[in-house]
């Protein structure tokens, strides 16, 4: 599949959602992790508006903040002026795009104050879930609607790959490279993917997080990277990292973890995971477990280590289970722990990952969590296990059916 072709593949339940609000009086907000694809979805949707719906190309503004052309945009007056201008001959309904709207200072300014008028159905894209967060809920409270974008899907990954059903080879593909829609479009050896994760790796790194924050000590930033990369689903807090590092002979405060972290949450490297406590009904402040944006970015900085195929198969069930629409925390019932508890419109559903079964006392483990759950809610087990048997109601499922599946 060409270059070309990857960036017409619909990613329908995304293109649905701008659809579904066209028109409506609130800023359309698509978040996500640099390189998820964000700007083809504005530009999917763009093309739709003309051909489908009759706007033309002059009732429409496209500031690409990335590029060089809308590079003197400094500020929200500058912005607010841009729009302004470029609109003022236009007559009828106007659409107004902007990519990656976190690079003006102050942009929700210009944005609150063109909701004012009505003129512009707006719909913007950012890279920074803090400052996204934060400058909407100030500014825009009550007048957005928001939808997070994640990498390719394994449903998404095969069809670009041109399989419509699981393929083996594919999969260890998905694992190896992740779901970056630029990387899924290399059709070659897997050194070249690998530079081009790397390069990938590099830009949300030094963009998103050195030159953004100023950081000044980017080898303890590397080190903690390296550190949360390594510990995909490990139960952590910002003292046992800072611990760690310390026994590495390399100096840091807890507090200045904390902040890094904070660094790599908000331009979605990695999310965090709260534990939850099922019998007592509350969110523990011990010992959250981190996931990665996209595996692939993992393999860019360590390479990809088959040993650890039991973290990636549990990172990308958590990313599939954030794509449709579902909350996520770990589980403790007991002493026993609950890979997964997702929760979505007052419905719950429990997942346990785990690589193969390949004995009695691991099945016995990894149904026994399960069993405590003292609710009736769907239980499900997945792994990579040709044979599978379901037990007390609790269903073993074959992972990659899992995510192709209808069973959340």
């Amino acid at each position: 599949m060409s270059k070309a072709e990857v960036n017409m593949y619909i990613r329908k339940e995304y293109l649905e959602w701008m659809q579904g609000y066209k028109d409506t009086p609130f800023v359309k907000v698509l978040s996500g992790m640099r390189r998820v694809g964000k700007s083809t979805l504005l530009q999917q949707f763009r093309d739709w508006l003309i051909q489908e719906n009759g706007v033309t190309a002059e009732q429409i503004l496209f500031i690409d903040l990335e590029s060089v052309e809308f590079h003197r945009i400094k500020e929200y007056l500058q912005l607010h002026e841009e729009v302004k201008t470029a609109f003022a001959s236009v007559v009828g309904k106007k659409y107004l795009f902007i990519d990656e709207v976190q690079e003006v200072d102050g942009w929700e300014k210009a944005l609150a104050s063109l909701l004012k008028t009505n003129e512009c159905d707006i719909y913007i894209t950012g890279s920074n879930a803090h400052l996204l967060s934060s400058d909407l809920a100030t500014y825009l409270a009550g007048r957005y609607v928001q939808m997070e974008i994640y990498s390719f899907s394994y449903h998404e990954f095969l069809a670009v790959s041109g399989s419509e059903t699981h393929n083996d080879e594919l999969f260890q593909n998905y694992l190896t490279f992740g779901g970056f829609p630029g990387i899924t479009m290399l059709k070659t050896d897997a050194n070249t993917r690998f530079r081009a994760l790397g390069d990938l790796y590099s830009s949300i790194v030094l963009r998103d997080i050195v030159a953004r924050y100023q950081i000044r000590n980017v080898g303890l930033l590397e080190n903690l990277i390296s550190f949360f990369f390594d510990n995909i689903g490990n139960p952590v807090t910002a003292k046992s990292i800072a611990d760690y590092l310390k026994s590495q002979r390399i100096s840091v405060t807890v507090d200045t973890v904390q902040t890094y972290i904070g660094y790599l949450s908000a331009c979605y490297a990695i999310h965090r995971v709260k534990r939850y406590d099922l019998k007592g009904k509350r969110f523990l402040e011990l010992n959250e477990k981190h996931y990665l944006g996209d595996v692939g970015l993992r393999h860019a900085l360590l390479g990809y280590r088959s040993g650890d195929i039991g973290q990636l198969l549990e990172n990308i069930v958590y990313l599939e289970l954030r794509r449709r629409g579902y909350s996520v925390a770990v589980g403790k019932t007991g002493e026993l722990e609950v890979d997964f508890v997702a929760e979505k419109s007052g419905n719950k559903v429990y997942v346990q990952v785990a690589y193969i079964l390949g004995s009695p006392e691991t099945r016995a483990r990894e149904f026994a969590s399960l069993k405590a759950v003292p609710d009736s809610f769907p239980k499900f087990v997945v792994t990579m296990d040709l044979l599978r048997q379901n037990e007390d109601g609790i269903r073993h499922i074959f992972l990659p059916d899992f995510l192709l599946g209808e069973y959340i």
